[in-house]
C-alpha cells in the first residue's frame, strides 16, 4: 500500500487515541521505525495489557480455536490469550506477513470483535501493524474485504522523535551527538540484497553493544560491530565520527589549517568523515548566487578550492563526492563555486563526468 499522507512517531499516540478506541487500525511503515514500540507504549498509556499475536507464525486455528463437543454440538473455544475477562489491546503484529487464511480467520475479529461465540471485552482495542511490499520485506497482499475493515495509518522515521526519545532512553551519546549532525543517517531505504541497513532499532542494536563493549572498545571491534548493523556508507561515516571524538581531531583543524587531510590507509574512514563535514560546511556557507558571496564566502571558497585539490592529491573519489550532485542529479554546491572547481581543477571535474 502506498502512503498519501505519513505521520511522524510522535503523532501516532493522538492519532491512534481518536481512531484505535472507537475502530481497528492498521500501522504501516518501513523495517525497524519503531511500529511495535510505538503500539506496545500506547496501549501502557491506557493501561492495557498488549497481546500481540505475530502474523508469520499463525494457522487459523490459532484464531478460531478447536471444537469441543457441548450438548451434542461442536462449540470452538477460543485460545486463552485472545479470550480474556479484561479490556486490552490486541496487536496483530506483520499481519500483512500472514498466509490467506490466517488474514480471512481475522475478518470478524477485526470487524466485530468477536470470534465465535466469543467477543472482546467492552474497552478493548484491536491495532494491526505491518511493512509495505516496497520495502523488501514479507509482505502479502491485503484482499479489498480486509483493507476496508481497517483505517490506515503509514509511519515514518523521525530524527527529531528518535533524538528526542534517545536523550532519555541511554541511547549511547557518540550515537546521539553523530545522528545530532548527520540526522539524514537515521534511517536507509531497505536495500535488494542481503545487507545491514540504518534505522532507528538498528541504531539502538548498535548503541546496547557500544555500552556492552565499553571504553576498551577497539577500532577493529568498532568497525565489525557498525558495519554488521548499519548501511555500509553510514557504518563507515560513524567509525570516522567516533575516531574524531577520541582523537579530538575535527574538520576545524583542517579549515583553520592546523591539520591535513588524514592520509593513512587506516584513516580511510575518517577521511571519509571528514570529506562529508567539509561537503556539509560548505553547502551551509556558500550562497546560491556569486553576488552576494561576502569576503569571508570568498576566502572560504578559495580555501576549499585548495582544500580539495589536496583530498584529490589523497583519493580523488572521494574529493569528487565533496562536488557531486543528489541522487536526482541536481547540484548541491552553488554553481558558481563548480564552475571555478572547473576552472582550477580540471583533473577532478574530468574524472567526476
Amino acid at each position: 500500500m502506498q502512503a498519501a499522507v505519513t505521520v511522524t512517531p510522535a503523532r501516532l499516540p493522538e492519532l491512534l487515541l481518536g481512531l484505535a478506541t472507537v475502530r481497528p487500525v492498521f500501522v504501516w511503515g518501513a523495517p525497524g521505525i519503531g511500529k511495535s514500540s510505538l503500539v506496545r507504549e500506547f496501549a501502557d498509556s491506557l493501561g492495557l495489557e498488549c497481546v500481540s499475536l505475530l502474523g508469520t507464525q499463525l494457522a487459523p486455528e490459532d484464531l478460531i480455536g478447536v471444537p469441543q463437543i457441548r450438548d451434542g454440538r461442536s462449540v470452538f473455544c477460543p485460545p486463552e490469550t485472545i479470550a480474556r475477562d479484561e479490556p486490552y489491546c490486541l496487536f496483530l503484529d506483520e499481519l500483512n506477513a500472514a498466509t490467506p487464511d490466517v488474514q480471512k480467520a481475522f475478518y470478524s475479529l477485526i470487524l466485530d470483535r468477536r470470534i465465535g461465540n466469543y467477543e472482546l471485552p467492552e474497552g478493548s482495542i484491536v491495532i494491526g501493524a505491518g511493512n509495505r511490499a516496497t520495502d523488501n520485506a514479507l509482505a502479502r497482499p491485503i484482499a479489498s474485504a480486509l483493507v476496508n475493515r481497517l483505517a490506515h495509518i503509514h509511519l515514518e522515521a523521525s530524527p527529531k522523535d528518535w533524538l528526542a526519545w534517545a536523550a532519555g532512553a541511554g541511547i549511547h551519546p557518540w550515537i546521539v551527538d553523530h545522528l545530532t549532525d548527520r540526522p539524514d543517517h537515521l534511517w536507509s531505504k531497505p536495500p535488494k540484497t542481503e545487507e545491514p541497513f540504518s534505522t532507528p532499532r538498528s541504531w539502538h542494536m548498535l548503541s546496547d553493544a557500544l555500552h556492552s563493549f565499553g571504553q576498551g572498545l577497539d577500532e577493529e571491534t568498532l568497525k565489525i560491530l557498525a558495519h554488521g548493523t548499519l548501511t555500509p556508507t553510514h557504518a563507515t561515516a560513524f567509525c570516522g565520527y567516533v575516531k574524531i571524538v577520541r582523537s579530538r581531531f575535527g574538520i576545524e583543524a583542517v579549515l583553520r589549517g592546523d591539520a591535513r587531510w588524514p592520509h593513512r590507509v587506516e584513516d580511510r574512514d575518517l577521511l571519509y568523515y571528514l570529506a562529508e563535514s567539509f561537503r556539509e560546511r560548505l553547502v551551509k556557507e556558500l550562497p546560491a548566487s556569486k553576488e552576494h558571496v561576502s569576503a569571508n564566502g570568498r576566502q572560504t571558497a578559495y580555501r576549499a578550492k585548495a582544500l580539495l585539490v589536496q583530498l584529490a592529491e589523497i583519493s580523488v573519489e572521494i574529493a569528487q563526492e565533496v562536488i557531486a550532485s543528489d541522487a536526482d542529479g541536481n547540484p548541491v554546491l552553488p554553481s558558481w563555486f563548480l564552475v571555478e572547481a572547473a576552472r582550477d581543477m580540471p583533473r577532478l571535474v574530468e574524472a567526476r563526468k
